[in-house]
Parts: C-alpha cells; structure tokens; sequence
C-alpha cells in the first residue's frame, strides 16, 4: 500500500476528550489488550479536564471497581471519589440479566412482565444466550444516552471472541425475530381464538416430532408462551437496537481501537479498523499499550552482548579449573588474576601497578623474590589469603557478573524494542492514515486512581506521527 500525501498526525486524546462534540467513546479490541483500563483512564482523565463522565465497562473481572476505589460496580452508575477538577466520574459495570428485565418492565405492561420474567425459556435466554450480553450492552448504552446526565460515555465493549459483536448484535437480533421459526409461534397469538389453537397445532405438529424429542414437549411451551408474551415488545427491541445502531455511526461518536504491539494483536486491530470503515463507524484511531522503551537505546542489543561477553573473558582467564576453582581453599593459588581484580570497577585498584607485566608474571612474584636471596619463609609464615581478601575478589567477581547480566537484560530489551517498532511500522504501512498514540509500559499491574492517571497521562503524550517513508 502505497502512502499518499497526507500523514495521519499523531492520536491527540486530550483533544477528543475536551471536545463537547463528542458524547459516546467505545474502546474496542481483541482480549487481553487492556480495553477495560484504557477505558477506565480515559473517564478519570475527561473528568479531571472538566466533564461529567460515565463509564461502562462489560469485564467480569470487576478491575475497574478495584481501580476506582469503589466496592463493587452494577447496573447503577456509582460516583468515584477522589477526582480533581471540576468534572465528575461515575462507573458502572453491565448486569445483563438485569438490564433485561428493566427493558421488559419498562416496555410492558406489570402483569405481561411477570409472565415473561417468570418464563423458563426468557430466564435461559437473559442469564446467557448467544449474543445477548452483546445487545444488552448497546440497550444500556441507548439508555444512558437518552437519560442525557452525562455529557460523555466511555464505552469498555465485551470481553467476546470478536470485539465486533458489539455491532452486530442488532442484526443478529433482528435475524432472530424475524426468523421463519419465531414467526411460526408468534402466528397463533396474532390470529387468537380457536383460529389461532387451529394453526398452533397444525403448525407445531410438523415440528412437535423432531423437536419435542430433541428438545422437550415443555420447552417448546415455554417458547411458545414466551414468544406470546413478548410479541408486542419485538418491534421496540428492534427499533431501539436500529436507533443504537445509528448513534454509533454518528459523528458524535468515537471509537479507538486498542492493541498491544504485538503481531496477533495489531492484525486483530487491523480487522477492526476495515471494519468500522465499511460499518461506517467514525474512528477516532488506535491506541497501542504495554510498549516498551529504554532510556539507553544507544547502546545496541549486539554491542551490548559483545560487552558482555567480554566481560564474562575476564577474571576468570587464568583458572585452571575454571570458575569451580575460584576460591576453593585446596588451592590457594587458584585466585583471581590481579589484573582482573584491579578493574576499574575495583575500588582496590593500584595505579602503580605496572600495565606492561602479564598475569602469570604476577602470580609468580612471591616466588622470583625466593630466587634473589631473600630469607625464605618457613610455612607457617607463608602469606594466606584473609577473608577481607576473599571478599574483595568475591565483591570484584559479582560486579562482573551483575554487569553483564544487566548487559544482558538491555540487549533483550532491545530486542523486544526492534520487534514492536518493526510489528508497529507493519500496521501504519497498511493503515497510514489511522493516528496513533502509544502508551509506554509500566512495571505492575494498575489497581488505584493514581495509576489510571498515569496512564491516561502516558495517553497524552503518546502521540505518534506516521513516518513520512511509510508505504
């Protein structure tokens, strides 16, 4: 794909977040690429800047209600505590059952919502069928806009093998009602009477044998006494899943897509962008989290480990034994070289030391002093090697070590730092004109306020331009 002369600039959020345009931000993407506290950040930073936030979040792990500091999240918005500025921040967390039941209760009259809430097939259908959690999410998000209380809502979409569920939840529903199977046992209620009974029994007696036998003669009462019951609310569940459905495409609305600089991830944000594109949902860009950097990116990955291995050539060099040896007392002669002990990490170093004298010269000093004449030393007056000594080479030894296992770890880092740049450049190649705003890793998990903030402040200032090369 070849880049045309106009660059996507850089994600500015703090822009989309100050813009009273903007009411609806949905944060979409693949699992485990941190949708739920980039949602969470983005309310704590719209209402530290000054508006008045909601956020939805669908995960089940309940992280946002640790983060925020309150005690549990439900199908009530609560107020989070502890927010500067003059803004304010509520969250809550989809109940899908319950959000349900509300729908039915406030479409309905009291004596049809019983019957529907009491129904076994509705209890089956609320608590966990397919796609239900999915439209119950775009139920609650029309809900929260037409209460129009909050000025923006932040959208944390479902934890679903596609984010894209999202949005095709509606047409799936739609599917449903309108389905030759619903419309069968929807028929006798609209026809009534001895008429209606007449068509029920014709009708089911072609399905009674197959399905009853799969499925149960009293599970297709219930369906049938559900579908009954529920027919004059089929048209508003279509009709306020359409009007959703159109608020998400309006220009009011944003979405960003999250990833992780990895290779799944960002080929799973690339489906969601074609995808928004041909849905014609406005998106505002992407969000790339956990991305990792290093203050020390000079020093490469190859120059690092070369260091290291150098270092690891040194002071263990004139070990006949190698580094077993080092220190073991059968051997006193087993030391480390001076010259390895007299680095420039040693702080015992003697700079008078001459630099021109080998190492093995230096282990045979004692004894070129024997040959001269000296007065030999009887055994026990021999030089022994102190703990103070041993201590100072162990010291000199871990100072090596630790240099080069942290020489070690930099040229991992920068690694890790070439494959996510390398992985990023792919994306923007394919999709240059999608902003960007990276967001550095941090070192743990994020579990209060405080670290929300970071983030939403790592957010800020992430914004990544397109390279004018991309093609």
């Amino acid at each position: 794909m070849t880049l045309g002369t106009d660059i996507a600039p850089g994600l500015d959020t703090d822009a989309l977040l100050d813009d009273p345009g903007i009411r609806i931000v949905v944060c979409c993407g693949s699992g485990g690429v941190g949708k739920t506290t980039t949602a969470a950040a983005l309310g704590v930073r719209a209402a530290e800047r000054g508006r008045k936030v909601v956020v939805l979040t669908i995960d089940p792990a309940r992280r946002l209600a640790q983060s925020m500091g309150i005690d549990q999240l439900d199908n009530i918005p609560r107020r989070v505590e502890d927010i500067g500025g003059d803004g304010e921040l509520h969250a809550m967390m989809l109940d899908m059952k319950r959000t349900f039941d509300e729908t039915v209760e406030a479409h309905t009259d009291a004596e049809r919502a019983r019957a529907i809430l009491e129904n076994p097939f509705y209890q089956s259908l609320s608590a966990g069928f397919a796609g239900t959690q999915e439209y119950m999410a775009m139920e609650k998000l029309g809900q929260l806009r037409a209460r129009d209380e909050w000025d923006l809502i932040v959208v944390d979409t479902p934890p679903s093998r596609s984010a894209l569920d999202f949005l095709d939840a509606p047409k799936r529903l739609g599917s449903f009602l309108d389905g030759k199977f619903i419309r069968l046992l929807i028929a006798p209620a609209k026809i009534g009477g001895r008429a209606g009974m007449k068509f029920l029994n014709v009708g089911m007696s072609m399905m009674t044998g197959t399905l009853g036998k799969l499925l149960g003669g009293q599970f297709l009462r219930d369906v049938q006494t559900f579908v009954a019951a529920m027919d004059s609310m089929f048209g508003g569940f279509r009709t306020r899943a359409d009007a959703t459905y159109k608020l998400l495409q309006a220009p009011g609305t944003a979405f960003l897509v999250v990833a992780t600089p990895e290779r799944d991830a960002l080929r799973e944000a690339a489906y969601f962008v074609e995808r928004l594109a041909a849905e014609e949902m406005p998106l505002a860009g992407l969000v790339l989290n956990r991305v990792h950097g290093s203050e020390a990116a000079r020093l490469s990955a190859e120059r690092a480990l070369a260091a290291a291995e150098n270092l690891d050539g040194v002071g263990i060099v004139d070990q006949t034994a190698g580094k077993a040896g080092l220190g073991d007392p059968a051997d006193p002669a087993a030391v480390t070289s001076p010259e390895a002990s007299e680095s420039p990490l040693s702080p015992g170093r003697n700079e008078s030391t001459s630099h021109n004298q080998e190492p093995h010269q230096k282990l045979q000093e004692p004894h070129a002093q024997k040959s001269h004449g000296a007065k030999p030393h009887a055994p026990s007056k021999e030089p022994e090697h102190t703990e103070e000594d041993d201590a100072s080479i162990a010291d000199v030894v871990s100072v090596e070590q630790l240099t080069a296992g942290l020489l070690r770890l930099h040229a991992e880092r920068m690694q890790v730092v070439a494959r996510e740049q390398h992985t990023r450049d792919h994306f923007t190649a394919l999709h240059p004109e999608v902003p960007m705003a990276e967001v550095a890793a941090l070192p743990g998990d994020v579990h209060d306020l405080s670290g929300l903030r970071t983030i939403g402040e790592r957010l800020a200032a992430g914004s990544v331009t397109a390279p004018a090369g991309a093609a």
